[in-house]
C-alpha cells in the first residue's frame, strides 16, 4: 500500500491492439448477438409451431372427411334395412314402394330420391322427395352457393320369394350432406368451403364480417370424387419477426445496447485522455529523475528500498528491478564494512540522520569502490503519516580523487625536491670521483707494466691488475654516464647484440649470485638480437633488476633460490618495428599484488634499507629507449620482471657501432 503513493518508473506507452481501442462496442455486439440469438430460438419455435399447425390442419381436414364418411355410411346401413325389407315382399312392395315408412325416412334425411332397379337395371319402383330446392334455406354454419350436385348411393336387394333382387339406388344432393354435418366446431377456427372439380364453390362458411387470414389447405374427399375441401385458418401463428410486440422488443434492446457502446466510447475516451495526460506527465518526471546528477532513493521504515532513479541504478550498476524490494544488507555495501553500515542504518531509521549529510562508501558491481554523500529526510503520504525515507546521493569519488591527486602532488613536489638535490650531490660526487678513478686506472696501468717487465711475473697478479684496470674503467664510465644523465648533453646509443650484454652483465654478477648460494639461469637465444640503447644504462637496469632478485631471495632466506633470465625476440608483422624482451623470473615472495607504478613510485622500496629509487630508475631509463617495463607474480610463484627494447636491423660493417 505504500508503494502506491510513490512515483514508478516511466514506461513508454503502447499503442493498444484493435480489439483494446473497439471495447466500446462490446455492448452493441452483446446486444445484438442475444438478439440473433432470440431470433434464431424464435425462428426454430415458429418452425415448430408451423408445423404442429399444419399438422392439426390435416388433421382436422381428415376428421370433417371421417365425419362425412360416417354419415354416408350409417345412410348406407339404413338403405341395406330397406332392402331386405323390399325382399320379403318385393310384388306388393313395388306398388307401395313410395309409402314405405322407411322410404319416407329415408327422403326425409338425406336422399332426395330412391330407386329400385333389377338385375337388368329396370326400373322396379321409384321415390322422391316432394320438396322443391327453392325451399331450402342456408343454415347458420353453412351457406350452399351452388345446388344441384348430386351423388350416389348404390346398396344390392337381395332376392325374395317374388324374385325380384337387383338393387337399390339412392341419390343424395351433396350440398344436403354438408348441411347435415357438424361443422360447427370447425367454424370457430377455419374458413371451410367445398369446391367442385372445376374450382366452383359449392358451401362455404365464409363470412364477410370475418375474414381468414391463413393459407389455405386442400383436401380431396374420398366419398366425393369430384369435391374438394379447402381449410383456411382465421388465426395463423404469428412469426416473431412480424410481431410488433417481439419486434419492438428486440429493436429496444439493440437500441439500449447502442446507447451503452456510446456511453462506454465517451468514458473510453475521456480515460485514455486520462491516461496520456498521466503519461505525459510521468514522462517529464522521469525526464527530469534521469537528468538529474543526484542518486534517488526511497525507502519504508524497515529499510526496504520502494524506489531508485536512473542515475542511482547507474552509480551501484544494479537496475531498479534488482535493487527494489531489497532489505538491508544492501547489495552495494562493501562486505567489510556490512557491521558498520547496518549501524548507521539503524541510525538513520531512528531519524538520528545529520541534516548536513554523511559520507559513505559504496562498492560498484564491478568491485571498485565509490565515495558518496547522504542526505536522508522523512517521507510522507498526503495526509501527513510518515512512509519512511528519502534519500538523496551525490558521487563524490571524484573529488575525493582529486583531493588525494593534490596531496600526491604536494607530495611528489617534496619528492622532487629530494630527488633534485640527490641529483646535484650524485652531480657532485660524480665529478669529486673521477679524479680518483683517473688515478687508479693510471697507477693500475703503471702497476702493469712494472710487473710485466719483471723476468718471473705471477699470472694471478697479472690477472687481478688487469681486473682492477676493468672495474676502475667500468666505473669511471658509470660515473660519466651519471653525469651526462644530470647534464642536458643528449645520451649516445650505440648498436648492441643484448645476447651479448647480457651474457657479460651476468658474467660481472654470477660471482655474487654463488657466494649466496643461489642458481642463476642464462640460455643464449642462439640468435643475434640487435637493439640501439646506451650501454651503461641498460647494464644499470639488468644489474639493478638481479640485485633485487638476490636480495628478495635472501631475505626469503630458501636454500633452493635461483634467478631465471630470458631473453626472447618477438618479430612484429610485416611492416611493423619486432622488439627483444628480457625477463628476470626468481622464486622469492613475488610482488604481492602490487603494480609496477606502485613499485616504481618514489622513495618506495620493500627492503628495510632500500631508498626507493633503483626501480624508478629502470624505468625512465628503459622508456628514454621507447620500451616498457612491466612486473607481475609468476604462475610458478616469485616475481617476473621484464622489459622490451624495439629491435634495431643489423649493422652494416661499413658502419661503426656509436651512433647519436
Amino acid at each position: 500500500m505504500l508503494a502506491a503513493h510513490l512515483p514508478t518508473p516511466f514506461r513508454p506507452m503502447v499503442r493498444a491492439s484493435f480489439v483494446k481501442r473497439n471495447y466500446w462496442l462490446l455492448p452493441s455486439l452483446l446486444a445484438l448477438v442475444f438478439v440473433l440469438m432470440v431470433g434464431a430460438w424464435a425462428s426454430v419455435n415458429d418452425a415448430a409451431e408451423q408445423r404442429a399447425f399444419a399438422q392439426t390442419l390435416a388433421s382436422d381436414a381428415a376428421s370433417v372427411e371421417a365425419q362425412i364418411a360416417a354419415r354416408l355410411e350409417v345412410e348406407r346401413a339404413r338403405l341395406r334395412d330397406i332392402a331386405r325389407q323390399l325382399s320379403l315382399g318385393s310384388s306388393r312392395n313395388r306398388t307401395g314402394f313410395a309409402e314405405l315408412a322407411e322410404v319416407q325416412a329415408a327422403l326425409q334425411r338425406l336422399s332426395n330420391r330412391l330407386v329400385w332397379l333389377d338385375d337388368k337395371l329396370r326400373l322396379l319402383a321409384s321415390a322422391e322427395r316432394q320438396v322443391r330446392w327453392s325451399t331450402l334455406e342456408d343454415s347458420a354454419d353453412l351457406r350452399i352457393q351452388m345446388r344441384g350436385q348430386a351423388e350416389h348411393l348404390v346398396v344390392p336387394a337381395p332376392r325374395g320369394d317374388g324374385q325380384p333382387g337387383g338393387q337399390l339406388l339412392a341419390r343424395y344432393a351433396i350440398t344436403d350432406l354438408l348441411g347435415s354435418t357438424d361443422l360447427a366446431w370447425l367454424n370457430r377456427r377455419y374458413e371451410v368451403s367445398f369446391l367442385s372439380e372445376l374450382g366452383e364453390v359449392i358451401a362455404t362458411t365464409a363470412h364477410p364480417q370475418r375474414m381468414a387470414h391463413g393459407a389455405p389447405f386442400e383436401r380431396h374427399l374420398a366419398s366425393s370424387a369430384d369435391t374438394r375441401l379447402i381449410l383456411r385458418p382465421y388465426d395463423m401463428p404469428i412469426l416473431w419477426w412480424r410481431s410488433p410486440r417481439t419486434f419492438a422488443l428486440l429493436a429496444g434492446l439493440l437500441l439500449l445496447g447502442a446507447g451503452g457502446s456510446l456511453l462506454l466510447r465517451r468514458e473510453m475516451r475521456r480515460v485514455a485522455q486520462a491516461v496520456a495526460d498521466a503519461q505525459t506527465e510521468a514522462a517529464w518526471r522521469q525526464s527530469m529523475e534521469d537528468s538529474a546528477l543526484v542518486g534517488l532513493r526511497a525507502r519504508d521504515t524497515e529499510g526496504s528500498i520502494l524506489y531508485v532513479n536512473k542515475t542511482l541504478c547507474d552509480m551501484v550498476g544494479y537496475s531498479a528491478q534488482e535493487l527494489i524490494g531489497s532489505r538491508p544488507p544492501l547489495p552495494f555495501w562493501p562486505p567489510d564494512a556490512v557491521d558498520a553500515m547496518m549501524a548507521r542504518n539503524l541510525d538513520t531509521l531512528a531519524g538520528a540522520a545529520p541534516a548536513t549529510g554523511f559520507e559513505s562508501r559504496w562498492q560498484h558491481r564491478d568491485g571498485h569502490f565509490i565515495d558518496v554523500m547522504i542526505f536522508e529526510s522523512r517521507l510522507h503520504d498526503p495526509q501527513g503519516q510518515h512512509l519512511g525515507w528519502m534519500g538523496s546521493i551525490v558521487d563524490i569519488s571524484d573529488r575525493k580523487l582529486l583531493e588525494e591527486k593534490n596531496r600526491r602532488y604536494t607530495a611528489l613536489m617534496a619528492q622532487h625536491a629530494r630527488l633534485s638535490d640527490l641529483g646535484l650531490l650524485a652531480s657532485e660526487l660524480a665529478h669529486e670521483l673521477n679524479q680518483p678513478l683517473a688515478t687508479v686506472i693510471a697507477y693500475s696501468s703503471g702497476l702493469s707494466m712494472a710487473v710485466r717487465k719483471m723476468e718471473q711475473a705471477s699470472p694471478d697478479i697479472l690477472a687481478a691488475l688487469d681486473a682492477l684496470q676493468q672495474n676502475a674503467r667500468k666505473a669511471g664510465d658509470i660515473v660519466h654516464w651519471i653525469r651526462r644523465q644530470t647534464s642536458r648533453v643528449p645520451a649516445q646509443h650505440q648498436w648492441l647484440d643484448m645476447a651479448v650484454l647480457v651474457a657479460e652483465v651476468l658474467a660481472m654478477h654470477r660471482h655474487t649470485f654463488q657466494q649466496a648460494g643461489m642458481v642463476l639461469e642464462w640460455t643464449p637465444p642462439g640468435i643475434a638480437c640487435p637493439v640501439l640503447a646506451d650501454r651503461v644504462g641498460i647494464e644499470q637496469v639488468l644489474g639493478n633488476l638481479l640485485r633485487n632478485a638476490l636480495e628478495a631471495l635472501s631475505e626469503q632466506q630458501s636454500p633452493t633460490g635461483h634467478v631465471q633470465i630470458t631473453l626472447t625476440p618477438r618479430h612484429a608483422p610485416e611492416g611493423g618495428v619486432g622488439s627483444v624482451e628480457v625477463a628476470v623470473c626468481d622464486n622469492g615472495p613475488g610482488v604481492q599484488g602490487r603494480n609496477i607504478d606502485d613499485l616504481c613510485a618514489t622513495f618506495y622500496s620493500t627492503k628495510t634499507q632500500g631508498m626507493g629509487l633503483g626501480l624508478g630508475i629502470c624505468r625512465s631509463i628503459i622508456e628514454a629507449h621507447g620500451g616498457t617495463l612491466t612486473a607481475s607474480d609468476a604462475e610458478s610463484g616469485g616475481a617476473i620482471f621484464r622489459f622490451a627494447l624495439p629491435m634495431a636491423a643489423p649493422l652494416p660493417p661499413s658502419l661503426p657501432e656509436s651512433l647519436p
